[in-house]
């Protein structure tokens, strides 16, 4: 595969060369090796048959790898090993075509995303951040409006509870957005997701009944996810691997300050005006970030930006053989939705790394949104606290999270010693996928250390900062847990990472979605010690399976279908 640089000269010779792929995927060029000019004559079409066709196109997708979730390697049919040897054997000139189109200079192009100034970068992940902390936060700052739809609905707690459980089960579909981004680019997603996100916040911000509220929520959840979904891409679209440490620590961090600000928000919204502001509140937020992002945020996803580029090229030149990889795609539409609403459900079947580590995570989650109902309960019992009052308690969760963000670069440091380490046993430097459990070691005790101490030290007795403390511990070992899994996840199933991610995030939501509905009747139950001292026994069963993946997950690698084996 080769990049035109003389295009106004497309039939002049060129320089044979060769383009493999690295461990990342990504494409290197090895004709400076080449001494000397070679002439490659221009194969007619003719010379290379239909099925050789359709496989090049596969393998140049296959070296144009996606940042989007769904990956190009998401759109390879590898059906048949006998079409790469179809390619090899009766068009060789097939992988060396000098009319794909690819970036000139690689990321040095000036439409290359990577090449953009860092003051853009920056003010583009400031927006997609942000978007992506108005989307959760709007889970969250629900729940401060409980005692006052109960009297206005007549309902019952459980049944407003609904309107929180619905938004994330939405969220939990986000995942299978994915795809669209692969045929239509980044920006429409985001566009369309607050689009549609601003018109169900409508409903729910004038609901006359419960049945509108839960309806409205579910579809919010639903719209919003989609921007959740394919957001993640957009910093890989713009910063290399050994750039990309810091602002994919900002950005993780946003979807977790959302659920831990909620409370707050709601709460001195319910005290100060009325519960409908807080929908008023995300409608504001979303239409400020629709029009930001009309403005400001370009498309970055690198296919399409080729595929402009290619159509580009062809009108400049009147040549109509010039083409971007994703121009050549064979998948549809509904054969990528289906392969992306398949493949979650078979690393969750035949993957058991996969599975308990996303029942860990999907554990922590639900705890976290648990917590919604729990401290009310608490900290009102307790502690008298009026209902901003218990939105500040959530503090201490947001500050672990944001303490987890600092640290990240000693991670990091850490894992470049594991890498250092093994070059001096085996001679080889190399990144290994246990590499990112480190911080989910460390992270299980502090999550169940946290939970214990939370839970036996919710009595009257003891001041409120003690409790507190302890939900930051926790808070603290969760942030680590979760960054470690999703790293884990994307490098042991590289050619499979949407998928993989995708499994997690429906895991994870459906017990989101769940552990409201029975956190409250629980500590009524168990009683406030006893309750998150169940759930922190819960963590203490899961708390060795980090360890063992950390020890023995090369071999068990070895024997998986999906993940890398090396």
């Amino acid at each position: 595969m080769a990049t035109m640089g003389e295009r106004n000269a497309p039939l002049e010779s060129h320089p044979q060369h060769e383009r493999t792929d690295d461990d990342d995927g990504s494409s290197r060029d090895s004709s400076s090796e080449i001494k000397g000019p070679t002439l490659e004559p221009i194969r007619p079409a003719s010379r290379i048959s239909r099925k050789s066709h359709a496989s090049r196109d596969r393998l140049s997708l296959h070296r144009e790898r996606s940042n989007n979730g769904y990956g190009v390697d998401d759109l390879i049919d590898h059906s048949s090993d006998d079409d790469v040897e179809a390619v090899q054997l009766d068009a060789p000139d097939a992988l060396t075509d000098p009319f794909e189109v690819a970036w000139d200079g690689g990321d040095n192009d000036p439409l290359c995303p990577r090449s953009m100034p860092q003051w853009r970068k920056w003010v583009i992940i400031f927006i997609t951040s942000v978007g992506s902390f108005c989307v959760t936060n709007g889970s969250a700052v629900y729940t401060a409006s409980y005692a006052d739809m109960i009297a206005e609905f007549n309902t019952s707690r459980i049944v407003v509870t609904l309107g929180l459980s619905f938004y994330v089960l939405g969220i939990a579909l986000g995942p299978f957005w994915s795809p669209l981004a692969e045929f239509y680019g980044r920006r429409p997603i985001y566009l369309a997701s607050f689009l549609f996100f601003m018109i169900f916040l409508i409903p729910s911000a004038l609901a006359k009944n419960i049945q509108t509220m839960i309806i409205s929520r579910f579809f919010q959840g639903l719209a919003g996810s989609a921007f959740l979904s394919v957001s993640g891409g957009t910093v890989s679209d713009m910063f290399t691997h050994d750039k990309m440490l810091m602002p994919m620590a900002i950005f993780s961090l946003s979807p977790f300050v959302g659920p831990s600000t909620g409370p707050l928000i709601g709460g001195v919204m319910v005290m100060f005006v009325e519960w409908r502001w807080m929908h008023y509140y995300l409608l504001i937020l979303s239409g400020a970030l629709l029009l930001s992002i009309a403005l400001f945020v370009p498309e970055t996803y690198h296919p399409v930006l080729l595929k402009r580029k290619a159509a580009k090229i062809r009108k400049e030149t009147g040549d109509s053989r010039y083409y971007a990889p994703i121009e050549r795609s064979t998948k549809s539409i509904p054969v990528t939705v289906g392969l992306s609403l398949l493949r979650p459900f078979q690393i969750l079947f035949f993957e058991p790394m996969a599975l308990i580590l996303n029942i860990y995570t999907a554990v922590l989650l639900g705890l976290l949104y648990l917590f919604f109902g729990a401290f009310p309960l608490i900290f009102t019992t307790n502690h008298n606290f009026n209902l901003w009052q218990v939105g500040l308690t959530f503090t201490g969760l947001l500050v672990a999270m944001i303490i987890a963000c600092c640290v990240t670069p000693l991670w990091n440091n850490f894992r470049h010693t594991l890498k250092e380490r093994r070059r001096k046993k085996t001679g080889v430097l190399k990144d290994e996928p246990e590499d990112q459990l480190p911080q989910v070691i460390v992270g299980a005790p502090l999550i169940t250390g946290g939970l214990f101490w939370f839970g036996f030290t919710s009595t009257p007795d003891v001041h409120w900062i003690v409790p507190l403390i302890g939900s930051g511990v926790f808070g603290l070992g969760m942030s680590f847990a979760f960054t470690g899994v999703f790293t884990f996840l994307v490098a042991a199933y590289p050619r499979y990472a949407a998928s993989a991610l995708a499994s997690n995030a429906l895991v994870r939501c459906s017990f989101a979605a769940a552990f409201p509905l029975f956190g409250y009747q629980m500590y009524e139950a168990l009683g406030f010690q006893w309750a998150t001292g169940l759930l922190a026994f819960i963590t203490l069963a899961l708390l060795p399976f980090p360890y063992i993946f950390f020890r023995y997950g090369k071999r068990i690698r070895q024997r998986s279908r999906f993940a890398t084996a090396t």
